[in-house]
């Protein structure tokens, strides 16, 4: 079954159909980058220059960087604050004549990870995963069911949201060397580690295939620390099982 993936992002907006069975990409995926500042009609243009692209008419997932519930909006991260109480679903709907699922975007990567990459190892463990991108994604797996619409990346640590000292935004603007940032995403890890236990911490986003260069810096933490196998195809394949299987987060 084909399903038309979407992971909306504040640096960029991409898609791809989807084979649900086998988490596999049935096409190059296709990004455009999020207009500034990521308004629901800027970003609604994008999501349906997307389906146009791949001739789309069929089922629709798509993964929002903030709270979902029902497919509204209830937060939003890294793009415009005009978001808040909007009904994406409806609103892909309405752009594209396809029906759609909506979830928050780092639940849809975490759901991917856990039956397609490396979370298919835990099955009665505790598992955090993280998206390491323009800010920290975060979802809770407990014996592989998912809490949804944590958002953990906003935890305060020295009295700054975690993700504005450890997103992988930050350190593309910042200019960090690998040790650098290794050691404040190390910190934050820490404190996550302290305050929820997890058995394991998935990090997935782009820079997880840079793990070689920053894993090494992430010591003193108790939970088993793994680099996600899905890398930022994750969010995509993830939005198309929500789709396909019709979650909808309450």
């Amino acid at each position: 079954m084909a399903v038309l993936g979407i992971d909306i992002g504040g640096s960029g907006i991409k898609g791809a159909p989807v084979d649900v069975e086998m988490g596999e990409l049935l096409a190059e995926r296709f990004r455009i980058p999020t207009p500034d500042p990521g308004r629901p009609d800027q970003v609604i243009e994008v999501i349906r220059l997307i389906a146009e692209n791949f001739h789309w008419t069929g089922k629709i997932g798509a993964g929002f960087p903030g709270v979902v519930r029902r497919g509204i909006v209830e937060t939003a991260a890294n793009v415009s604050i005009e978001w808040v109480g909007q009904d994406l679903a409806t609103m892909i709907e309405e752009a594209t004549g396809c029906p759609a699922v909506v979830l928050n975007d780092a639940d849809a990567a975490g759901l991917a990870e856990m039956r397609f990459g490396c979370g298919k190892q835990f099955e009665q463990e505790n598992v955090l995963f993280l998206t390491l991108g323009t800010g920290i994604g975060s979802a809770f797996f407990v014996k592989r069911e998912l809490w949804p619409n944590a958002e953990l990346g906003h935890m305060k640590i020295r009295g700054k949201d975690a993700e504005q000292r450890a997103g992988d935004g930050v350190r593309q603007v910042e200019d960090l060397s690998w040790k650098k940032w290794g050691k404040r995403l190390q910190e934050v890890l820490q404190v996550y580690d302290a305050m929820f236990n997890p058995d394991a911490i998935i990090l997935g986003g782009g820079v997880s295939k840079k793990f070689d260069k920053f894993g090494k810096y992430l010591k003193h933490i108790h939970a088993q620390i793994l680099p996600a196998e899905l890398l930022n195809q994750a969010g995509i394949i993830g939005a198309a099982m929500a789709a396909e299987e019709s979650i909808i987060i309450d």
